[in-house]
């Protein structure tokens, strides 16, 4: 829904729902919802900010909807984005074609902090480094999507777009028996199929796949757990592994057990103490040895992460027509780079009107929001900028689309993104739907939920 516009067709269906139900009985819903978010445990950890660290993330109850044709579109360049990020990750660990082009330069790649050297020359079962590629979009008019990040490594965030879907389902059947919504439950064996289609060369049975997790300490513990038992597979910790001759064998009741696939959800740095950070306690001493010499696959591969870096991001138009050679289905925030004297000048100029993120920010910590800031916050700013342009990008504030949400006072339009979760593996796959993230503040454009953000249920109607 736009701000200067009624009711968008998709959400046609819903208004009767909202009409029929009262103050009194949506309270009492919401107040259901939240009973079950906190039964199942769905919380989720936010360090250094005192209180209590599991803290529920906010549930909206309002579904956002898409069209069976919006989606289709969304889903074409979706996937044409996650083809061309995979080739160029195993391009730049390759031949660095694009580079030799001249298409990027070659520091952002080969000087940035994710570029993982100790994996050039390898390429990953099937050609794929990035396996679930979770693209942030946003809305910006009835036909017009943005991508804000590709998010290559570990997208987290999985679990609530399942888990708001379960309690929706739950709460309202009579919605879903009237309206032909695509279901999104079949996401876990959908995931285990990708996972088991890059088996390494030398895995010559069924694969066995196991998720690998820094343990219950992490903010996405809850995450790790819940798609290990859906997909049916063992979740373990580094300890539970060990490398022994070629391969990488986990401990059981039974003794040694092979194990062909790690979806692992820990960063690249403490994967193998042998190879990356010598202190870490989390990974599998020698895992690495294995991984090159096609023992065993790593999701995402090491190394991903050089490709959802904030100013190679820029690129990705570029990728799309150099490896794919066609035009970008879905189109990036116009960027600025900090890095080049003629876009520092401008953004200068005009903070007060942009948002200015760190190129490895996340989380939306270590960004500027300069029509929702001080002066003195700016200035704060600009001194940050003129210290190392080179580590931000500038970006227009978007008039971003709101869908309908419900807020004390009934129903009010907020801000939102969405994040759809591609599988890549022998074929690309995408359930039809993602997480929703929305800024239940009024206004507000932050949808992280360690800012305060909530989640709802992402429905694509059936055509």
């Amino acid at each position: 829904m736009y701000h200067d516009q009624a009711v968008r067709p998709p959400y046609a269906r819903l208004q009767d729902w909202v009409q029929s139900m009262p103050a009194e009985l949506r309270q009492m819903k919401q107040a259901e919802a939240e009973a079950l978010f906190r039964r199942i445990g769905i919380t989720f950890a936010v360090y250094g900010e005192g209180g209590d660290p599991d803290r529920l993330i906010p549930f909206d109850m309002f579904p956002r909807v898409f069209s069976g044709a919006e989606w289709s579109r969304l889903e074409r360049g979706i996937k044409q984005r996650a083809r061309a990020l995979n080739a160029f990750l195993v391009d730049v660990y390759g031949r660095g074609e694009i580079v030799r082009a001249g298409r990027i330069p070659g520091r952002l790649v080969y000087q940035n902090e994710a570029y993982e050297k100790a994996v050039v020359g390898i390429v990953p079962p099937k050609g794929v480094y990035s396996h679930i590629v979770g693209i942030d979009l946003v809305r910006t008019g009835p036909d017009d999507f943005f991508v804000l990040e590709d998010n290559c490594r570990t997208p987290s965030g999985v679990s609530y777009m399942l888990e708001n879907r379960e309690i929706m389902m739950r709460m309202f059947p009579d919605i879903f028996r009237e309206n032909r919504i695509e279901p999104v439950e079949q996401y876990p064996a959908a995931l285990r199929r990708t996972l088991a289609s890059v088996a390494p060369q030398k895995c010559d049975r069924e694969p066995t796949v196991v998720i690998l997790t820094p343990g219950h300490f992490n903010s996405a513990y809850y995450e790790h757990s819940f798609l290990a038992d859906l997909m049916g597979v063992e979740l373990v910790e580094g300890q539970d592994l060990f490398v022994e001759g070629e391969f990488v064998f986990m401990r059981t009741t039974e003794g040694p057990k092979r194990v062909d696939v790690i979806y692992r959800r820990i960063d690249d740095a403490f994967i193998d103490p042998l190879c990356f950070r010598p202190d870490s306690m989390l990974g599998i001493p020698g895992l690495m040895d294995v991984y090159r010499s096609g023992g065993v696959a790593i999701c995402s591969a090491p190394g991903a992460g050089v490709a959802d870096d904030k100013a190679v991001y820029t690129y990705v138009p570029e990728m799309i027509r150099f490896y794919l050679g066609e035009e970008p289905l879905l189109q990036n925030v116009p960027t600025w780079q900090c890095g080049k004297a003629d876009d520092l000048k401008y953004v200068l100029e005009h903070l007060a009107e942009l948002v200015v993120k760190e190129v490895h920010g996340s989380g939306g910590y270590g960004m500027l929001v300069g029509p929702k800031s001080t002066k003195d916050q700016v200035e704060n700013f600009r001194a940050r900028i003129l210290a190392d342009p080179g580590n931000y990008i500038a970006q227009p504030t978007l008039a971003l689309s709101t869908t309908p949400t419900f807020v004390e006072e009934g129903v009010a339009p907020r801000h939102v993104d969405l994040r759809p979760y591609c599988l890549v593996g022998e074929r690309i796959e995408l359930v039809p739907g993602g997480l929703t993230r929305v800024a239940l503040t009024e206004g507000s454009l932050v949808v992280n939920s360690s800012q305060g953000g909530g989640v709802k249920d992402t429905w694509v109607l059936a055509e």
